[in-house]
């Protein structure tokens, strides 16, 4: 029994000592085995995900955005041009007058005596003229003496005109269609040259007036569109631009604008902030690729483009810019894809795993 119990533990022994010398063998064997076979798998696995856009002809605005502030078409403080009592007011606050029409009166009583004591005058200066002038032409005066009276008929027609006119400015009138502010007097009041009687305000068309840097000067003219919005309404209005300051503010450099927009609703109001968006040039065939896409360079600039699966380094051209994007001038054609991920590590030659994302 010790015998055999002896030629067990030895077998034992033998065997716990095998595995250890051969099992680390014969993984080292089915490694070396295997690795030809994994060294063979398809390249697809080295290549470098990417995402890349398909180039297509778009259309390109080339717009500034700036801010700007509205004005009235016409405003006007009124005030009398001559001092006198109010007789009457004929208007209401807020009313919308259209042009020429009466607002208020001055008390006219002396100018109106003056008025009939000259006019009355006129008549006996008028029939004195005709008889000189039958006299002078049967040469029974002569012509100083008809020259006298003419004179006097003349001078009396003269005064007739100064006093018209004066009563004319007894009553002040709407110089244009627009609506009344405030009224600023009273019936009964008396009131001078520099008093204030109400603010009239002309709306529609409104005005749009703004400031472009001096760069861009030469991109506007007149009939040129804008487009803006105030912080009441989110809507984009169409402006046209009417007029443009001849010269270079110096202190700002900048060229002031004035645009014209309808304004029929009155939605927009003078003194109002607004946000403009000013389109200085458009391309119908735009090439357009996102901003990271361009590698700027010493001698210009590159894109890397995907072909079949590997990367190229591309030279362009580029044109105008966006906030976003970038004009591809010459170098691209529509159809290629243009990577806007991976750019750092992208080399010529290089595998590339695509996703488009246009």
């Amino acid at each position: 029994m010790k015998n055999q119990t002896k030629i067990i533990l030895t077998i034992s022994i033998l065997l716990v000592i095998g595995i250890i010398f051969f099992y680390p063998r014969i993984n080292f064997t089915e490694s070396q085995d295997n690795s030809p076979t994994q060294a063979a798998e398809p390249g697809a696995q080295n290549a470098m995900p990417v995402e890349a856009i398909t180039l297509k002809e778009e259309k390109l605005e080339n717009s500034l955005n700036i801010t700007g502030a509205l004005i009235p078409n016409e405003m006007v403080s009124l005030r009398p041009e001559i001092a006198g009592l109010v007789e009457k007011v004929s208007f209401e606050e807020g009313q919308f007058v259209r042009k020429g029409t009466p607002l208020l009166y001055l008390n006219d009583d002396e100018l109106r005596a003056q008025y009939d004591r000259l006019d009355y005058t006129k008549k006996l200066y008028e029939s004195q003229e005709n008889r000189q002038k039958q006299l002078l032409s049967r040469e029974a005066i002569s012509q100083e003496e008809y020259d006298i009276v003419l004179n006097q008929y003349n001078t009396n027609l003269a005064d007739l005109r100064l006093i018209e006119a004066q009563l004319s400015k007894t009553v002040i009138r709407a110089p244009f269609d627009g609506e009344l502010g405030f009224r600023q007097v009273s019936e009964g009041s008396v009131i001078a040259s520099s008093d204030v009687i109400a603010t009239i305000v002309n709306v529609d068309p409104i005005k749009v007036e703004f400031s472009i840097p001096e760069r861009y000067s030469n991109e506007i003219k007149v009939g040129s569109q804008i487009f803006f919005r105030s912080n009441v309404s989110n809507e984009e209005a169409v402006g046209e631009v009417y007029a443009i300051e001849p010269n270079i503010d110096v202190a700002t450099r900048t060229l002031k604008i004035r645009a014209k927009s309808p304004n029929k609703d009155k939605k927009f109001l003078p003194g109002m902030f607004v946000r403009i968006r000013l389109v200085l040039n458009e391309v119908d065939d735009a090439l357009l690729v996102p901003s990271e896409s361009v590698v700027p360079e010493l001698e210009g600039y590159k894109v890397f483009v995907a072909k079949e699966g590997v990367v190229e380094s591309r030279r362009v051209v580029i044109g105008q810019r966006t906030d976003t994007q970038v004009q591809i001038v010459d170098g691209l054609k529509p159809g290629e894809q243009v990577l806007t991920t991976g750019i750092l590590q992208a080399r010529d030659g290089m595998p590339v795993a695509i996703t488009l994302i246009n």
